[in-house]
């Protein structure tokens, strides 16, 4: 048995695993990386609720505003890079290090999703080589090429709707919901465009002339941010299906974006991704 913590910026998901792969026990909270300063402590109560087992953790408690920064591994990795450069931390408490890709001087990182990614290889959900997406704050799309990450791209989609919904001209409209409607899909279609500026702008001029309900403005922008997304990768897969790793109402839009530019995609639930990656590379690392 073994503990896995899927650590997050915000918030961590902890799980116990039985020797059979099976989950025991599990808790979700907003012991984020930003809310720990005192890691043994926090290892110390997981043991206490869950039992003397060796840890293994991954995400951002591996970056510099967590427990240690762990070096990245370079892709094209697989679950065995990943196993080969665990970083001990603490007497049988291990840290999944991220993975970079480089071309050139165009680069990239991530922390966290690289499980969710070699789990839905590992588990037989997606094939070895095949294109995935997985959305959020930062968006990645990965190329799996032979069962590892071979380049990926992350997209600060999730992030520019925060910001817009906060602050800025277009806040004050932007407090409906995001329901995967009409005005969503007639957001993706704008946003295939690729002029985003001017289509942002438009959310503004369509409120004051009345040609839009501003209830709708948000799941409007989020359908042109997705779509503009969307549209760029689509135009790079040639022809590829896109597997998504997601929770079903965000990874529903993203589906749904897909299909609207032509495309095709299957929702994967990314839970169970990180648990078969997680439990890979503990057997791996053994």
């Amino acid at each position: 048995m073994f503990i896995a913590v899927d650590w997050g910026t915000t918030n961590r998901r902890i799980y116990a695993i039985d020797d059979d792969g099976a989950v025991t026990a599990t808790l979700r909270d907003d012991r984020g990386a930003t809310a720990v300063s005192d890691y043994p402590a926090e290892i110390s109560a997981m043991r206490a609720q869950f039992g003397d087992l060796p840890v293994l953790l991954a995400g951002m408690v591996g970056s510099n505003i967590g427990w240690r920064a762990v070096p990245y591994v370079r892709a094209p990795a697989g679950a065995e890079a990943l196993a080969g450069a665990l970083a001990e931390v603490a007497p049988g408490v291990f840290i999944v290090p991220g993975v970079s890709w480089q071309d050139g001087d165009r680069a990239d990182v991530m922390r966290g999703e690289e499980v969710q990614l070699l789990g839905a290889v590992a588990s037989g959900a997606v094939a070895g080589d095949a294109l995935l997406c997985q959305p959020g704050t930062h968006c990645k799309w990965v190329q799996m090429a032979g069962g590892r990450i071979a380049r990926f791209t992350t997209a600060m989609t999730g992030e520019l709707f925060a910001l817009l919904r906060k602050q800025g001209l277009l806040a004050a409209q932007l407090g409906g919901a995001v329901e995967n409607g009409a005005a969503f899909r007639a957001g993706v279609a704008e946003g295939a465009r690729r002029d985003l500026a001017a289509s942002l702008f438009a959310i503004r001029a369509a409120g004051v002339l009345g040609l839009r309900d501003d209830a709708d403005a948000a799941a409007h922008c989020s359908g042109l941010l997705i779509g503009a997304d969307v549209a760029a990768r689509l135009a790079q897969a040639d022809g590829q299906v896109v597997d998504i790793l997601s929770d079903p109402a965000l990874g529903g839009l993203y589906q749904t974006a897909v299909e609207v530019l032509g495309g095709t995609a299957r929702l994967h639930d990314s839970q169970t991704a990180f648990l078969a990656g997680i439990t890979r590379i503990r057997e791996l690392a053994q």
